[in-house]
């Protein structure tokens, strides 16, 4: 059935899915329900429109399509085109003269050509997506890669870092490296992050989280702009990292380059997380490109309307896929597993997650796929991270996620951002959110550090815009600034950007420190955004989800120019790191187990009285964590954390010291870049004063040994 002499054909199996190598050669599978015929596409160049070879496949087990190929070798290029009914209104899409890319494929090489069309429809026609595309796009499609999965990976182990002792650093591939600042050896690669290691160790996170490294392709609409999708969330290959961040050496060496990637992490302590993105593909809705799924079974992979011409739509990007369909849960949960067993990663956090758990349209946390991930051996050690909405009506689903699950707190974010900003009537608020948001997490299993604790994140702006802009500036995205939210509960400290005033850019600077230190003391898991510890900044851009430029690559100069605040984010982490006062696993019950007279957590308005958590123009408050009390007397040390931000100093009474203790001063936002942290025994003692001045948005930490 070949065209290429010599080549053996035979039934092969039906498992796995994918392309499987062995030293006997490569067996091929492809689920599909609803095709009449699949042809399989073998290539012998990447820009090739013509096959060297096509196999009809023959087998059919259990709706996949499969064959065995003696002889095959990794490396070799393949695709599909899927033969079946093309009636749009019924649901099925089928049009064989695509290229279609495997589901499956562990590499994809290069992106879908944007002067060619990828329609499964005439776009010329007036029948719009009810009509048939007969041209073939074989030359502009990228060709799926043969994988040989062999890697030397000399012991590597998983770092296992439990999430209390976690410190996240969120990063995209491209952005760490290709700025030429960063003098690496392979800017913009999975290569290239290997050099930033020995900086990530000195600050002292634990935890790399990737944006999507899932091979994706552009939006026409940024192509035809001359833009991409720099973030990534645009998904055509869940098993394939993206060859955009290969150094292009061979086809598929991105594999390994990944690979390469890792292992150097792991060998530095550091853990791996990515962020994946199964709620939609790139395909669209109806009047989307045919690249994969909707071609070769788009009954069963996507949520379709009640006519089934139309997609479901909880994502904002067109579709959804189905979450309903066996098929689609066994995608994901084969990505997840290969992701952990292959490519040796250590965790996900899950784009738009409430999609996930709409299985009949509305939010389940038993839904079947929450329970596939729930009972999987092989992914109950890693992190599973949800970020707990999506565009529904019901979307925030903030505390509702299963117990496996921590979550993107984004209560957190925006209570702390408004809180910091200098608004009112928080205060109860602000109580919860230090202490790991109870009020989300205590009644279901979880504890403080299912809280992803994050004050900034790729989505939106950066710390130093946050601080900097008082509304988003993102003209650059080329929509006329409509893009973006507008709600930002950001303070530009008195000037809108770039300023030269001193007095401006040092409270920036010291609100930026309030920021990270409020981060450093709250019950949970800090998560930093990479470059907020030296001020980096998207010129106010509050959506650069399009820029692959400057806006978004790290400039490293900054790091020498803003040191004092590296160094001040290191030290943070590092006295966080010390203090188990801040990683308590359980929730504070404010109760005296121990007779001291002191709660595990003790609660204090400016003098020493109990807090009114209803005080609607409260905007300072105290607390002291009790430390034999939380640690069982492991560490004896109290620590005393008071937070003023009004505009005004305030003298904070401190509580008594017993005979022989004193508060020292461990860290004040206020004082002079460089001396925040004081260095010295001597510099560090207070004497017997009963009360310490909070300069105005300003916080103290203080602490005392018994």
């Amino acid at each position: 059935m070949s065209r290429k002499s010599g080549l053996k054909v035979g039934a092969g199996e039906f498992y796995p899915l994918g392309a499987e190598y062995s030293e006997k050669g490569v067996n091929f599978a492809l689920f599909s329900r609803h095709a009449s015929a699949v042809d399989l596409l073998l290539f012998d160049q990447p820009s090739g429109d013509t096959p060297s070879d096509i196999i009809p496949l023959k087998s059919r087990t259990r709706f996949v399509w499969h064959c065995f190929i003696e002889g095959l070798k990794a490396g070799q290029l393949y695709g599909y085109r899927v033969h079946g009914r093309y009636a749009p209104e019924e649901g099925y899409r089928f049009n064989p003269n695509r290229l279609l890319v495997d589901p499956y494929a562990k590499a994809i090489d290069g992106h879908f050509a944007k002067d060619v069309c990828h329609l499964g429809y005439d776009p010329f026609s007036h029948l719009s997506d009810l009509s048939f595309n007969n041209s073939s796009n074989y030359q502009g499609a990228p060709k799926c890669v043969v994988v040989d999965d062999t890697f030397e990976w000399d012991g590597d182990r998983h770092p296992a870092t439990p999430l209390d002792k976690s410190v996240i650093y969120e990063a995209h591939v491209k952005g760490l490296t290709m700025h030429q600042s960063s003098k690496s050896k392979s800017p913009g690669t999975y290569l290239g992050v290997i050099d930033t290691i020995p900086y990530m160790k000195d600050l002292g996170v634990t935890a790399v989280e990737l944006l999507p490294v899932h091979h994706c392709q552009e939006e026409d609409f940024l192509l035809a702009k001359g833009m991409t999708n720099y973030w990534g969330y645009n998904t055509l290959g869940y098993f394939a990292p993206d060859s955009r961040y290969g150094t292009g050496a061979e086809p598929g060496s991105q594999v390994r380059e990944f690979k390469e990637m890792v292992k150097a992490l792991h060998a530095a302590g550091l853990e791996v997380i990515l962020d994946v993105v199964y709620n939609h593909t790139c395909e669209g809705n109806e009047k989307g490109n045919t690249y994969s799924f909707k071609g070769i079974d788009n009954q069963s992979y996507y949520k379709l309307a009640g006519n089934k011409r139309y997609y479901i739509d909880f994502t904002g990007c067109g579709n959804s896929l189905n979450f309903g369909e066996p098929q689609v849960i066994k995608l994901v949960m084969d990505s997840l597993r290969y992701w952990v067993r292959e490519m040796h990663v250590d965790g996900f956090r899950f784009d738009l997650a409430s999609v996930l758990g709409r299985e009949q349209g509305s939010f389940d946390q038993v839904s079947a796929f929450f329970t596939a991930i729930h009972q999987d051996p092989a992914l109950a050690p890693v992190k599973l991270i949800a970020e707990p909405w999506d565009i529904a009506w019901d979307s925030y689903q903030v505390g509702n996620f299963p117990v496996d699950w921590a979550e993107w707190n984004g209560r957190y974010r925006d209570t702390v951002r408004r809180f910091m900003k200098g608004d009112s009537g928080l205060l109860a608020e602000i109580g919860s959110r230090l202490t790991g948001s109870p009020d989300l997490y205590s009644d279901d299993g979880r504890t403080p550090y299912h809280s992803i604790n994050f004050i900034t994140c790729h989505d939106g702006f950066s710390l130093c815009d946050l601080v900097s802009y008082n509304g988003k500036h993102n003209e650059a995205n080329g929509e006329e600034n409509r893009d973006g939210t507008n709600d930002n509960n950001s303070w530009n400290c008195g000037s809108e950007g770039e300023t030269s005033d001193m007095g401006i850019l040092r409270l920036r600077k010291q609100m930026s420190k309030n920021f990270i230190t409020f981060l450093m003391v709250s019950q949970g898991t800090p998560m930093l955004l990479g470059g907020d510890e030296f001020m980096r900044t998207q010129g106010g851009n509050n959506n650069s989800y399009c820029q692959d430029n400057g806006i978004n690559w790290l400039d490293w100069e900054l790091m020498s120019k803003n040191r004092e605040l590296v160094e001040f984010t290191k030290k943070m982490i590092a006295y966080r790191m010390k203090r188990p006062h801040f990683r308590y696993t359980g929730f504070f019950t404010g109760l005296d187990t121990d007779g001291t007279k002191l709660g595990d957590i003790n609660w204090y308005d400016v003098n020493l009285n109990g807090p009114n958590w209803n005080d609607g123009g409260a905007r300072t408050i105290a607390f002291l964590i009790e430390g034999e009390e939380i640690t069982g007397g492991k560490d004896s040390a109290d620590v005393f954390v008071m937070i003023n931000m009004f505009w005004e100093d305030i003298p904070f009474a401190l509580p008594k010291c017993a005979k022989g203790s004193e508060w020292a001063l461990v860290m004040d936002t206020s004082l002079s870049e460089g001396s925040e942290f004081p260095e010295t025994a001597e510099n560090r003692k207070l004497g017997y004063s009963g009360s310490y001045t909070v300069r105005s948005r300003c916080i103290v930490i203080l602490d005392r040994s018994k």
